[in-house]
């Protein structure tokens, strides 16, 4: 069939596989012995969720595994339905069992339901009046409730490969009719980034933009500008920043530098990445050299005052400078071990000592009183000083990393606890 039979049948449309066999990747899958082949094979249908990012084959996989299953297929969409769909939905699979047919109910971007309209499909599922089958692009982890969750196996879909969408390619030329050169076949695979739909959407707008043949300039000026896989609110985007944040950790400038660019070039606002970047400077690299965090907060002013896309680059300097610089947690271990301190030992009093006395009743109560001011003792401290609660056991949060400022701060402190091990303690006054 060529393009000029069905113009109204989007190409992906058309090449939407009839059979397993016809499917394009998922091998992990579908290969023989792996788990959805059993399934098919089997003919025994579970419920289950297909997680993976858009063009992977979701809806389709589902369908054709629904055939090989002889079950009836009623599928809806999360973005246009609503409990009244899925009872209606329902009421249609049980007039089919009354028949002696399975149903399966398809729910594409599951997630996009509230957990109140996930709950609504849980008795069915769990009578067997339908075999859920969910399609969602988010983690199901965070996105699908528990109860659902806990009856639905999780599939796993991945993007396809460059010699999956070569496939998918070469079976769209045949479909057009016209020929596509090496190279167009190559930019298309890279353009796509692993979606199939977004593969041939494009092949068939360059198709058209073409006289003679699909090269690589029909295939850029159909493209007009090339977009990564980046869902700002997504899975894709925590997996990223969790990938540049591990990577500055990790003393892995150029990887930091990738994960920064894929972020930017997938359209993520920068003024997330810089206050992500802040975070990074305090936890990860700390007092082991300050300048980290002065570094970053100058990026993200500068990228303020700059704007894009000249500021990008300020938020790629402090990128490389915090990934090449020494690391300590320190100051975010001892930050945690304090406040859970905190919270487990209640509301001590400050020590008189150390209470402020502005005005004379407060002196008179013996607010400050003994207080040893550090400036006028030698080396600026007063060793044996007790600045805890007094019924709260001096502790020890803060351990400097051993490398960087943080071990010169190490060698001080070290030197200071050893002047309170040797001071003779000071008796307070105990006031009025």
């Amino acid at each position: 069939m060529s393009l000029a039979d069905e113009p109204a049948r989007p190409l992906a449309e058309r090449l939407r596989p009839k059979t397993l066999n016809e499917f394009v990747g998922q091998r992990h899958l579908l290969d023989p012995g792996k788990p959805l082949a059993r399934v098919a094979e089997s003919g025994q249908l579970h419920s289950m969720l297909l997680w993976g990012p858009p063009g992977t084959g979701k809806t389709t996989l589902a369908r054709l595994l629904a055939e090989r299953t002889n079950a009836h297929w009623i599928s809806i969409s999360a973005v246009l339905s609503g409990v009244k769909d899925v009872r209606a939905a329902v009421a249609q699979a049980e007039a089919a069992r009354s028949l002696g047919e399975s149903t399966v109910l398809f729910v594409d971007e599951v997630h996009r339901f509230n957990k109140a309209q996930q709950d609504a499909f849980l008795p069915h599922v769990e009578r067997g009046v339908v075999t859920f089958i969910g399609a969602t692009t988010e983690n199901p982890s965070f996105e699908v409730n528990a109860a659902l969750l806990s009856r639905a196996r999780v599939y796993v879909l991945k993007p396809l490969t460059e010699t999956d969408l070569q496939q998918v390619i070469e079976r769209a030329g045949n479909e057009l009719g016209q020929a596509i050169s090496a190279d167009a076949s190559r930019l298309l695979a890279d353009f796509a980034d692993g979606d199939a739909r977004r593969c041939l959407n494009l092949l068939e707008v360059a198709a058209q933009l073409a006289d003679a043949g699909i090269d690589e300039t029909a295939v850029t000026e159909a493209a007009g500008s090339r977009y990564r896989r980046f869902d700002k609110g997504g899975d894709a985007f925590y997996d990223q920043i969790s990938a540049l944040h591990k990577s500055v950790r990790g003393s892995a400038p150029d990887a930091a530098l990738y994960w920064l660019c894929r972020m930017l070039d997938g359209g993520c606002d920068p003024h997330y990445i810089a206050r992500r970047v802040v975070r990074m400077a305090s936890e990860d690299i700390g007092n082991a050299d300050p300048r980290g965090l002065q570094l970053a907060l100058a990026a993200w002013d500068a990228y303020d005052r700059i704007g894009s896309p000249e500021g990008e680059l300020m938020l790629a300097q402090a990128v490389l400078y915090l990934a090449s610089v020494p690391k300590s947690n320190a100051a975010y271990l001892a930050f945690n071990a304090a406040m859970e301190h905190v919270r487990a030992t209640g509301s001590h009093p400050v020590p008189k000592h150390l209470r402020n006395a502005p005005t004379k009743l407060m002196k008179d109560l013996g607010h400050g009183s003994g207080y040893r001011y550090a400036h006028d003792e030698d080396d600026a401290y007063a060793a044996g000083e007790n600045y805890w609660p007094e019924d709260l056991s001096p502790q020890n949060y803060y351990q400097p990393a051993a490398q960087g400022l943080e071990l010169k701060i190490a060698e001080r402190l070290a030197r200071l606890r050893a002047k309170d091990a040797s001071a003779a303690p000071v008796k307070k006054e105990s006031g009025g």
